[in-house]
C-alpha cells in the first residue's frame, strides 16, 4: 500500500477543518485543537489540504498510477495531499453511494453516448446513489441545456451536445483523461466468432461457435478468466459497488432491448449504441414509426410487445407486470414504503427515460417516454426483474460493518446469490474469489427465435486470476478461452500471438477521469477546478501510465467527429486539450505558471509556497 507523510488523524483533523470552511468556517473541537492550530497561520489562513480518493494497484493499476502523479503535481504547487487508498467495494461505496470524498480518481464504463452527459450532471441525481451525478453538480444552466439534449430528435442533438460541453469546459466537474483501447486474449482454435460482437456484451457470448479440434467433439463449455472477483461474492445487478460492466448481468438478465455492438475488430471502430428488441418481439411508438426514424422530444407513447412463453430461471412465467414493477422498483425500491425514496444506484439513469407504465395484458404494455428516442431506447436495456422475488426486498437496510445512505433498502445491498434471472445463462455455481459457473437456459427464447444470437454452449464458466498476466497464461496454456477482463496496459506486450491465440481489440467503452466532489471546498470553487484540471498532462499519461494503449481526450464522448465540435476536441486550438491545456510540459509542472493561475483565480501563497485558504 502506498504511504504518505501524515498519520490517519491527521487527515481527519485536516477533513473536519475543509468541512469547517465549507459551512463558511472553521469548527474545532478541544480535542484536535492543537492539530488544527499546527496548519493555520497566524494571519488566520490555512494551507490548502485535500484528500484523493483511489484503490491499491492490485485493483486498478492505472488508477492508483494516476493518482501518485497527480499527488506529485499538486504538492509540488503548494497543496497539502493525502490518499484514502479504499478497497475496490468500498471505493464505489464511498464516491458513488455515500459521496464521502474529496476527488477520485478512477474509470467510467458505460457506451459513451452523449446520453450520459444527462446522467451525470443533471441536478435531479445530485443526492441519488450511483453514476448518476456522483459529483453533486446542481446548475439550473446545465439542467436546461441537458434537458434539451435528453429530449431532442436525432437530428437536433448535436447543436445541444456542443451546448453542453461548452459548460463542461467552464464547470469542469470531472476531468476526462483518456480512452484506454479494450484489449483481450482469444483462443481461435476452440471457438470462431469472437469478433461478431462486443466482448464486454451478453452478445459477445452468444453465437460464438464451437469448432473440433484435432477430430474430437466442439467444446460444450466456454471458459472466461477475469481478475476482478467481485462477480463470485454479489451477483446483485443493482449493487454499484459490484457491477462495472453489465456482462455478466446480461447474461442471467434479460432487457427489451439489447445494444447494437457489432465489432470487426477494428480498434478504430466507434461503439454505434443503437437498441433493438430483445427479450421485446417488437415496440412500436404511437405514430406507427418502429423507433428507427426521427425523434419527436415529446411525451410519446410505446406499445411494447413480448415474447411469447418467457420465463425465469425458476420456472415462474415472465410478463408485462415483471416489466412494469422492474421501472417502478428501479426509480424508488422501497415502493413508497420508506422514509424517502430509495432509488437503485444502477440503472436509474436509464430508467428515468420512462415516466409511466401500463400493462394492457400478459405480454403487452404501454411505456410512456418523453425524450427523445434514443434516450428512450436507452431505457429498454435495463434488467427485468421477477416481481415476486424482488417485491420482498423493501425494508430498509440493516447492515453491518459499515455506513449506508438513510433510506437504502434490502434491495441494493444483498449479494443476490443465487440470481434469478431470464437470461440465456443461469447461475450453477461459485466459489467465492475463485469461479463462476453458468449453465445454458434451455428454455430461453432466443433458442426458438431464428435470427437471434443465442448461447451455443451447455456451460460457461468463469475463473479468477490475480492479474492480466496470470490471465493471458490461462489462455495460452489452454486454460481458458477469453479474457473477459480487458488487459491492464502493461500486459499487453506479454501476449504471445499464435494461430491458436490472438489478442483482440473492441471500441472502447471506458474512459479514465478525475471526478470532484462539489458538495466541498475547494471544489465548490470552479476557479480552482479549473486549475486543478491542468495539472495533468494527458498526453504524458497515455505513454507513462497506459504504455500508450490509451487515447487522450478532451470531453468523455468517444465518438469525437460526430458529436464534439472540432474547438472542443483534443488537439482543437493549436494542441493538446483546448479546455484545460496542461501548466508545463513532458509531464512537468511549471509551478511558477500554475501558482500565478492559482493566484489569478483569487488564491494566495505563504512565504513558504503553500497554497492558502482564508478563514
Amino acid at each position: 500500500m502506498d504511504s504518505h507523510p501524515g498519520d490517519t488523524e491527521g487527515r481527519i483533523d485536516r477533513r473536519t477543518v475543509l468541512a469547517g470552511l465549507a459551512a463558511g468556517g472553521m469548527t474545532a473541537t478541544s480535542g484536535c485543537v492543537r492539530q488544527v492550530r499546527s496548519v493555520v497561520n497566524r494571519d488566520g489562513a490555512e494551507q490548502l489540504s485535500l484528500t484523493i480518493t483511489t484503490v491499491p494497484s492490485d485493483a486498478d493499476r492505472e488508477s492508483i498510477r494516476i493518482a501518485r502523479i497527480l499527488r506529485e503535481n499538486l504538492e509540488a504547487v503548494g497543496i497539502d495531499v493525502t490518499f484514502d487508498m479504499l478497497a475496490i467495494e468500498e471505493f464505489y461505496r464511498e464516491t458513488l453511494v455515500n459521496h464521502d470524498f474529496d476527488c477520485y480518481v478512477g474509470p467510467y464504463h458505460g457506451d459513451m453516448d452523449p446520453e450520459i452527459l444527462y446522467e451525470l450532471l443533471h441536478s435531479s441525481f445530485a443526492d441519488e446513489p450511483g453514476w448518476q451525478n456522483p459529483f453533486g453538480v446542481t446548475s439550473l444552466t446545465f439542467d436546461d441545456r441537458l434537458e434539451a439534449l435528453h429530449e431532442s430528435p436525432d437530428e437536433g442533438r448535436p447543436e445541444h451536445v456542443a451546448a453542453v460541453l461548452d459548460i463542461l469546459a467552464d464547470e469542469h466537474p470531472f476531468v476526462p483523461l483518456c480512452v484506454p483501447e479494450e484489449l483481450r486474449v482469444v483462443r481461435q482454435d476452440r471457438f470462431d466468432g469472437w469478433h461478431d460482437y462486443h466482448l464486454a456484451t451478453r452478445l459477445g457470448y452468444l453465437d460464438v461457435e464451437p469448432l473440433a479440434v484435432d477430430g474430437s467433439d466442439p467444446p460444450d463449455e466456454l471458459r472466461g478468466v477475469v481478475t476482478d472477483p467481485r462477480l463470485t461474492v454479489n451477483l446483485n445487478p443493482l449493487c454499484v459497488e459490484y457491477r462495472n460492466r453489465g456482462t455478466y448481468v446480461d447474461l442471467l438478465y434479460d432487457s427489451l432491448g439489447t445494444a447494437d455492438s457489432d465489432s470487426d475488430g477494428n480498434e478504430d471502430e466507434s461503439w454505434s449504441g443503437d437498441v433493438y428488441p430483445w427479450l421485446a418481439e417488437s415496440w412500436e411508438w404511437e405514430d406507427g414509426d418502429d423507433g428507427a426514424g426521427s425523434d419527436t422530444g415529446d411525451t410519446t407513447d410505446v406499445t411494447v410487445t413480448l415474447r411469447p412463453e418467457t420465463s425465469f430461471h425458476d420456472g415462474e412465467a415472465l410478463t408485462a407486470d415483471d416489466v412494469a414493477f422492474t421501472y417502478r422498483f428501479i426509480e424508488d425500491t422501497s415502493l413508497g414504503e420508506g422514509p424517502v425514496a430509495a432509488p437503485s444506484p444502477r440503472y436509474r439513469g436509464k430508467a428515468a427515460a420512462v415516466e409511466s407504465v401500463e400493462v394492457l395484458d400478459d405480454r403487452t404494455l404501454v411505456l410512456s417516454v418523453e425524450t427523445g428516442r434514443k434516450a428512450a431506447k436507452r431505457a429498454f436495456t435495463v434488467p427485468v426483474l421477477p416481481k415476486h422475488i424482488w417485491s420482498d426486498r423493501t425494508d430498509e437496510a440493516d447492515v453491518f460493518g459499515f455506513a449506508r445512505r438513510p433510506g437504502a433498502t434490502d434491495a441494493v445491498v444483498l449479494d443476490n446469490v443465487p440470481p434469478i434471472g431470464s437470461g440465456p445463462y443461469r447461475f450453477a455455481d461459485s466459489s467465492e474469489r475463485e469461479r463462476l459457473h453458468l449453465e445454458r437456459f434451455d428454455d430461453h427464447f432466443s433458442l426458438a427465435v431464428d435470427g437471434l444470437p443465442e448461447p451455443t454452449v451447455e456451460r460457461f464458466t468463469t475463473r479468477v486470476a490475480p492479474r492480466s498476466a496470470s490471465a493471458i497464461e490461462l489462455v495460452e496454456d489452454d486454460d481458458a478461452d477469453v479474457t473477459v477482463s480487458p488487459l491492464e496496459s502493461y500486459a499487453v506486450e506479454m501476449v504471445s500471438e499464435t494461430e491458436s491465440v490472438r489478442l483482440h481489440r473492441s471500441p472502447s467503452q471506458t474512459f479514465y477521469h478525475v471526478g470532484f466532489n462539489l458538495r466541498r471546498a475547494p471544489f465548490t470553487n470552479p476557479y480552482f477546478r479549473q486549475v486543478f484540471a491542468r495539472l495533468l498532462d494527458k498526453a504524458h499519461l497515455v505513454e507513462e501510465v497506459f504504455e500508450g494503449y490509451a487515447r487522450p481526450v478532451a470531453t468523455p464522448l468517444a465518438d469525437d467527429e460526430t458529436w464534439v465540435p472540432e474547438d472542443r476536441r483534443w488537439g482543437g486550438n493549436g494542441g493538446g486539450d483546448p479546455s484545460a491545456p496542461f501548466i508545463g510540459s513532458d509531464g512537468t509542472v511549471d509551478v511558477t505558471r500554475a501558482r500565478e493561475a492559482f493566484e489569478e483565480a483569487g488564491y494566495r501563497y505563504d512565504d513558504r509556497g503553500s497554497l492558502l485558504v482564508v478563514r
